[in-house]
């Protein structure tokens, strides 16, 4: 009889791996068996919806990961200073897109764990969804120049096009939360 494979402690199978580190890491304590230290991190973003187009387009940014291989992703980004999560959402995406956008509902937050340079690191994620208010599709404000590409995508193909599988988990939940009159079948 098969038995399944335990999966190694705070690992999740299907935890995306980031494109960058942040500045913003905070050290804490570890009580597991893993020897490496572990410090948290926070970034926030989400999904900014065109409203006034009618296949309510979704800005995305492309990033290269460690490998070299590009990944479709959400906007998102640290908190700076006294920012709350949500004003860094707003920032964040309108650096990485060009897009402004105004904060309709939270959309949840993800976390995943991942080592990098001799510490692990337990990353969440807030997602808020935006109304679009403004701005022009860019990569040129920012500054950290994670971003290599944006693009709109109709929110309908959103999911395929996102490159992990709890942003295109966040993705269908943005479509569930749209303004009823929004809503595509």
């Amino acid at each position: 009889m098969a038995h399944p494979v335990p999966s190694a402690p705070g690992r999740r199978t299907n935890a995306p791996l980031p494109s960058a580190i942040g500045a913003n890491v905070a050290p804490v304590q570890h009580t597991g068996h893993a020897s490496l230290p572990t410090v948290e991190e926070i970034s926030a973003g989400g999904v900014v919806v065109d409203m006034s187009d009618a296949d309510l387009r979704v800005a995305i940014i492309a990033r290269l990961n460690r490998g070299g291989r590009l990944e479709w992703c959400l906007p998102k980004g640290h908190p700076e200073g006294k920012e709350s999560n949500e004003e860094a959402a707003v920032r964040e995406i309108a650096e990485e897109t060009g897009i402004e956008g105004r904060i309709l509902a939270p959309l949840g937050s993800i976390d995943y764990w991942f080592t990098v340079s001799g510490h692990r690191v337990h990353k969440t994620v807030h997602h808020y969804l935006l109304r679009a208010t403004g701005g022009e599709l860019t990569i040129e404000n920012d500054p950290d120049k994670e971003a290599v590409d944006v693009a709109w995508v109709p929110i309908q193909e959103l999911a395929r096009k996102l490159s992990f599988p709890n942003e295109r988990r966040i993705a269908d939940l943005a479509k569930e939360v749209l303004p009823e009159d929004r809503r595509r079948p």
